[in-house]
C-alpha cells in the first residue's frame, strides 16, 4: 500500500507541476511540451491506480504475488522492440521526406515542415529513438541471458522504457516547434536534457545490478560494451548539456561553453556519440547475436577484450578531427588526427573477430539471410572504420569537409552497419520472445536483404561522389587567382546525386516495410508462410550454445 500511494503520489506532483508550468509557461513551444509532460504524467497515474490489486492491499498484502524468477523478464524487451521497429519506420521515412526536400525545394512546407527543422528530426529518430530502443532491447535481452538471472529492479526498468519514450515525444515535437540549442546530436533542450538524465542514471542502475546480481561468473564481453556505452554516453551527455536556462518557464537555454572551447565540447560529444552511441552499444550486439546465429563461439575471446579497451582509450581522443582548418589549436587537431589513425586498428580487430566467428559456418551464408546481414554489417562496420581515419588525415579532410562525402560516410556506417545488426538482432529476438518456432517468412528476410543493400550502395556511392564533386569544384581556381564557380554551381552540378541518394533511402524504407509487415505476421498471427525453404539449418528456439570458451550461456 505504501508502495502504491507514493508512486501514485509522485506522478501526482509531477502531473500538477508540468500542467503549473504549461499555464505559465513563457513561450508557446514551452508551454506545449509541458502539456505534453502532464498528459503523460497523468496516464502514469492512472495506470497506477488501474493496475492495483485493491483486494490484496486491503488484507494487508503486497500489491501483485511474486514474480517467477525462473524466467527471464522479457515483458519490456517485447515493447522496446515493438518501439525499435515503429521509430525505425518514423526515421526512415523522415530521412527520405529530407532527401526529397534537397532535390526538390518546393517540398518544404514553412514552417513546421521545413529542412531546418525536419532534419534533426530524422537524425534523433534513427539515432535515439531507432537506435536507442534497439540498445535497450538488445541490452536487456543479452545481460539476461549471459548473467543468468532476471532484470534487477523490473519496475525501474519499465520506467526506462517509458521514461526513454518521452523523451523521443518531446525532442520529436521540440524540433517541429523549433527548440533547439543547435548542437548536432544534442538538439534538445535543458529540461529535456534534464529528463533524459534521469532515464539514463535508472537504466544505468538496472543494467549494472543485473550484472551484480548474476549466477554466472564470468562476464560475457557484449557486456563490457554495453556497460561502456551507457557509462560514457551519460558523461558525455552531463558535460556537453551543461546550460543556464534564460527562463525556468521557457525553452531557451544559454551553453556553459561558447566559441572554440564550445566547439570543442560539442565535438567531443558528437564525436564519441558514435563512437560509443552508435558503435561500442552496438558490438555489444555483435559480440552477442552473431555467434548465436552462426552457432559458433566467437573466434577469439581474447582478442574481443584487446579490441574493448584498445577501443575505449582510443576513441575519446579522436573528436577534435571534426575541427580540422578551424581556430581549434593546432596541436588538438592533429591530436585529433593520430588517434583516429590509430582506431583503425581496434576497429578492424573486431571485424576480423566477427567475421572469423564463421569459421566452419560460412555455407550457412547461402541459406540462412540473417546470419548474412549480420556479415553485410560487419562489412560495412570495417568500411566505415577505414574511411572515417582516412577522412580524418588532414590533406583528405581539406577536401571532404563539409561536403557531402562525409554524409555519404556517415550513412555507409548508419545504414550499413547500425542498420544491418539491428535488423539481424530484430530477426533473431522475435521468433524468441514471442514462443514461435520462426518467423513468418526467410524470403522476405532476403528480400529485405536485398533492397536494404542496394538502398545503401545507392545512397553512399551518390553522396561519395557528390562530395568529391563539391570539393574539387570549391578549390578550383582561375588563372585571375578567382573562384571558378559559384556556390550554386556546385548546387546545380549535385542535383542528380541528390535524386540518387533518395532513391536509395526509398529502397531502405521499402525493406523496412517488408521487414515490419515479417515481424508483424510473426507475433500477431504466428503462422508461417507456405514458402521453399531457404535453409537447412535448425530454427529452433533451443539452439544456444556457449559464446566462447570460457562462457555458458543458458537455453533461452
Amino acid at each position: 500500500m505504501v508502495t502504491l500511494v507514493s508512486r501514485a503520489s509522485l506522478w501526482l506532483v509531477l502531473f500538477l507541476a508540468c500542467f503549473v508550468a504549461m499555464v505559465a509557461a513563457q513561450d508557446t513551444a514551452f508551454s506545449i511540451q509541458m502539456g505534453t509532460c502532464a498528459v503523460a504524467a497523468l496516464a502514469a497515474l492512472w495506470f497506477a491506480l488501474r493496475g492495483a490489486r485493491y483486494d490484496r492491499i486491503a488484507r494487508g498484502l503486497p500489491n501483485a504475488p511474486p514474480a517467477n524468477t525462473s524466467l527471464y523478464d522479457d515483458e519490456v524487451i517485447r515493447w522496446a522492440t515493438i518501439a525499435t521497429v515503429f521509430w525505425g519506420m518514423a526515421g526512415f521515412l523522415v530521412g527520405l521526406t529530407i532527401a526529397l526536400q534537397l532535390s526538390f525545394p518546393q517540398l518544404n512546407f514553412e514552417p513546421w515542415f521545413n529542412f531546418g527543422r525536419m532534419r534533426p528530426l530524422h537524425t534523433s529518430a534513427v539515432i535515439f529513438a531507432f537506435g536507442g530502443n534497439a540498445l535497450i532491447a538488445t541490452s536487456f535481452y543479452v545481460v539476461q541471458r549471459t548473467c543468468r538471472a532476471r532484470l534487477a529492479f523490473p519496475g525501474l526498468a519499465r520506467f526506462v522504457f517509458w521514461g526513454y519514450q518521452l523523451f523521443i515525444v518531446l525532442a520529436a515535437t521540440g524540433y517541429l516547434l523549433g527548440v533547439t540549442q543547435g548542437k548536432e546530436y544534442a538538439e534538445p533542450e535543458w529540461y529535456v536534457d534534464l529528463w533524459l538524465t534521469v532515464v539514463w542514471v535508472a537504466y544505468l542502475v538496472v543494467f549494472a545490478f543485473t550484472i551484480v546480481r548474476r549466477s554466472e561468473p564470468h562476464i560475457y564481453v557484449a557486456n563490457w560494451f554495453y556497460l561502456s556505452f551507457i557509462i560514457t554516453v551519460a558523461m558525455l551527455h552531463l558535460v556537453n548539456n551543461m546550460a543556464i536556462p534564460v527562463s525556468f518557464l521557457g525553452a531557451r537555454s544559454i551553453s556553459f561553453f561558447g566559441g572554440v572551447q564550445g566547439a570543442m565540447v560539442q565535438w567531443w560529444y558528437g564525436h564519441n556519440a558514435v563512437g560509443f552511441f552508435l558503435t561500442a552499444g552496438f558490438l555489444g550486439m555483435m559480440y552477442y547475436f552473431v555467434p548465436k546465429q552462426a552457432q559458433r563461439p566467437v573466434y577469439s575471446y581474447r582478442l574481443s577484450i584487446i579490441h574493448f579497451w584498445a577501443l575505449i582509450f582510443l576513441y575519446i581522443w579522436a573528436g577534435p578531427h571534426h575541427l580540422h582548418y578551424t581556430a581549434l589549436p593546432d596541436w588538438a587537431q592533429t591530436l585529433g588526427m593520430v588517434f583516429s589513425v590509430m582506431l583503425w586498428m581496434p576497429s578492424w580487430g573486431g571485424m576480423i573477430n566477427g567475421l572469423m566467428t564463421l569459421n566452419g559456418a560460412w555455407d550457412k551464408l547461402r541459406t540462412d539471410p540473417i546470419l548474412r546481414m549480420f556479415v553485410m554489417s560487419l562489412a560495412f562496420y570495417g568500411m566505415s572504420t577505414f574511411e572515417g581515419p582516412m577522412m580524418s588525415v588532414k590533406s583528405v579532410n581539406s577536401l571532404s569537409h563539409y561536403t557531402n562525402w562525409t554524409i555519404g560516410h556517415v550513412h555507409s556506417g548508419a545504414l550499413g552497419w547500425n542498420g544491418m545488426v539491428t535488423f539481424g538482432a530484430l530477426y533473431y529476438m522475435v521468433p524468441r520472445l514471442w514462443g514461435r518456432a520462426q518467423l513468418y517468412s526467410l524470403r522476405m528476410v532476403n528480400w529485405h536483404f536485398w533492397t536494404a543493400t542496394l538502398g545503401i550502395v545507392f545512397y553512399a556511392a551518390s553522396m561519395w561522389v557528390a562530395g568529391i564533386t563539391q570539393g574539387l569544384m570549391w578549390r578550383e581556381y582561375g588563372a585571375d587567382g578567382y573562384l571558378v564557380n559559384s556556390f550554386a554551381d556546385g548546387v546545380a552540378a549535385i542535383h542528380p546525386m541528390y535524386v540518387l541518394r533518395a532513391f536509395g533511402g526509398l529502397l531502405y524504407l521499402i525493406g523496412a516495410c517488408v521487414m515490419t509487415y515479417n515481424i508483424w505476421r510473426t507475433i500477431a498471427i504466428g503462422d508461417q508462410r507456405d514458402e521453399k525453404p531457404l535453409h537447412n539449418i535448425d530454427q529452433n528456439r533451443d539452439n544456444d550454445r556457449p559464446l566462447g570458451q570460457h562462457v555458458a550461456v543458458p537455453a533461452e
